[in-house]
């Protein structure tokens, strides 16, 4: 069960940011890694609303509060499993997605500060590719022959090929 009060108790924070002067001598993340009490402390922030808007605001559907929990509790190998449930690349949607997820969360529509969701959402992938939970999958061998197509995949094709 999520904490009711935890957004009372805390108020959003991230990671200091890396200088710019630093940031342009090299590619690494603008966020340093969050400590497990800062991420731990941002993820009970959320309220587990009777109607999380998140999820609309999200454009995959992540079940954010879900994992949201899992992180507060420290259940991180259940948070990635939660998050992968749907969204097959939260290594590069953690990274490149605007949030519109933490615009519609409930905190932020009634003047508040929302979640930190995208930050929550980096660490739980970070820390499960460090654990080697996250591995690559190499594409099969090619045959040689390709198909273009417009058209969506069938229902029962394989997450990525489309």
């Amino acid at each position: 069960m999520p904490d009711p009060n935890g957004f009372l108790r805390y108020e959003r924070r991230l990671p200091a940011r890396r200088p710019v002067p630093v940031r342009l001598r090299d590619w690494r993340e603008v966020y340093p890694s969050a400590s497990d009490d800062l991420v731990a402390e941002q993820a009970s922030r959320c309220m587990d609303c009777g109607i999380p808007f998140c999820h609309d605001g999200c454009p995959l559907g992540n079940r954010i509060p879900d994992w949201n929990d899992l992180v507060r509790t420290g259940n991180w190998d259940f948070a990635i499993e939660a998050l992968h449930a749907t969204n097959n690349f939260p290594e590069f949607t953690g990274r490149l997605c605007p949030a519109p997820c933490e615009a519609a969360c409930v905190l932020s529509i009634a003047g508040g500060q929302p979640v930190t969701i995208k930050q929550v959402e980096v660490e739980i992938i970070n820390r499960a590719v460090a654990a080697g939970r996250v591995t690559a999958r190499p594409a099969p061998e090619r045959s040689g022959i390709a198909s273009a197509s417009s058209a969506p995949a069938p229902p029962d094709s394989p997450p990525h090929s489309s």
